[in-house]
């Protein structure tokens, strides 16, 4: 086990490189193992959850070879001619791996065993296990629809059409991978927008989505059964990871930093939003399209935050992002309400409990509700002086590193392993650009 410990530190300066975008990563691989011919990545995430998806589509039959030049090569199969695995899939700490993948086998006329560590065997699939079940799929695991879990690929798969009850990209992209091996229209219909990486890299590849705006949410509609072909892909930034170090320049006198080629996808980029309303000094430039997705570099500044209300439908552009948001907000005069936030109790952790229970910990005053959380700050900084447990989840550990490089005290998380499933290198980035984080003794 790694603790750290991350003290107040003096300006952050510099350009700081964030590592490839997760979502598309892992979606760049499960498509190139589909596509005909050879698709390349430049940029892709290096992170353990990404290696656990490029594991899992070499098992099902794909060519998959990285290159000294840190490039991707992926030779796929074609749609409808997976391998079966000979052994367990092993997706880690990735519940994204894990339910995308669930889905492409369940389209397929193959079985799978999946599983993962201590937190992803805790996280529920029956979202994902519902729909697909419709499809044709079966599935054999533990109560609750819990890994390990063996699935059974419909032998005929059938289209649908499927009313997301919950808005989740994960899900929505699970019926739209096992829609790839159906015959005839699989639609989705989702009642708030989520992150559209898939539809955009379907297109990318060559299959027909049709996307729908209805007073009824966004209707995404797949024609199943596509020839994909190879395709080259430049991977951005992730716009999550990418957070981190805002927020830390954020918190910090005198910072100044350029995080350049992060996604601008506007589904992803929902906490820029909220910290631009905030009063954050955040500056876009060199806006481009790369793969057909948007990107830019982005400069952020030290700025004096304040407390807003964060609207509840807005939390599926930045999901993910709260946890780091409620540590910019710990550092905002007055007091951030986020609404609309349930969702975090089933990701890696709890991770609404979680923030709570650290940033209590460390001094800040914290409401937490069922479906929301409130976050009073000050702006004349933050106690710290508390070790927290990070529940083996990578963007809370990351997280209470960033408070403690703003608190007037130390801040040290229990176990900093799981922060490379998503984010390699950070603790030696932020060294690079300022940051005071040690090794806890």
């Amino acid at each position: 086990m790694t603790s750290l410990s991350a003290s107040k530190s003096t300006a952050l300066t510099g350009t700081l490189k964030v590592p490839g975008d997760k979502s598309i990563s892992h979606r760049s691989l499960i498509l190139g193992g589909l596509a005909v011919g050879r698709t390349t990545v430049s940029g892709l995430l290096e992170g353990e959850d990404v290696l656990a998806t490029a594991a899992a589509m070499r098992a099902l039959g794909a060519t998959v070879k990285r290159h000294e030049d840190a490039t991707w090569e992926i030779h796929g199969r074609g749609i409808g001619t997976l391998d079966e695995p000979d052994d367990v899939l092993d997706l880690g700490n990735s519940g994204t791996a894990a339910r995308l993948l669930m889905g492409l086998v369940a389209g397929h006329p193959i079985s799978a065993i999946f599983t993962g560590d201590a937190s992803l065997r805790r996280r529920p699939m029956g979202r994902v296990i519902t729909p697909l079940s419709r499809i044709g799929a079966a599935f054999h695991g533990r109560a609750g629809g819990k890994l390990p879990l063996c699935v059974e690929g419909a032998r005929d798969p059938l289209p649908i059409r499927y009313t997301l009850p919950v808005a989740s990209a994960q899900v929505k992209s699970a019926i739209l991978l096992a829609g790839l091996n159906t015959p005839g229209e699989t639609t989705v219909i989702e009642p708030e927008k989520t992150r559209d990486h898939t539809e955009t890299m379907f297109r990318h590849f060559g299959a027909e989505v049709r996307v729908e705006d209805v007073p009824e949410g966004r209707v995404i509609t797949l024609t199943g059964q596509p020839e994909f072909h190879g395709r080259d892909i430049v991977v951005p930034s992730d716009p999550s990871s990418a957070a981190f170090p805002a927020v830390a320049a954020l918190i910090t006198p005198g910072s100044d930093i350029t995080l350049p080629a992060v996604g601008l996808n506007p589904l992803r980029f929902g906490v820029f939003e909220t910290l631009l309303e905030m009063g954050a000094d955040i500056e876009i430039t060199n806006r481009r399209i790369e793969a057909g997705e948007p990107v830019g570099d982005i400069r952020v500044r030290h700025s004096e935050l304040k407390g807003i209300e964060v609207p509840a439908e807005r939390a599926p552009s930045m999901i993910d992002e709260y946890p780091i948001l409620s540590v910019a907000a710990a550092f905002a005069e007055g007091a951030t309400v986020m609404r609309g936030v349930g969702e975090l109790r089933v990701k890696e952790s709890d991770r609404l409990g979680a923030m709570a229970r650290g940033l209590t910990k460390a001094g800040v005053r914290v409401e937490e509700g069922e479906d929301t959380l409130a976050v009073t700050g000050s702006s004349n900084g933050v106690a710290g002086n508390a070790l927290i447990e990070a529940d083996l989840d990578h963007r809370i550990a990351m997280s209470f590193l960033v408070l403690g490089m703003g608190a007037e005290n130390p801040v040290a998380i229990d176990d900093a392993r799981t922060i490379d499933t998503s984010f390699p290198g950070f603790a030696d980035l932020m060294r690079g650009a300022g940051a005071k984080i040690q090794d806890r003794a």
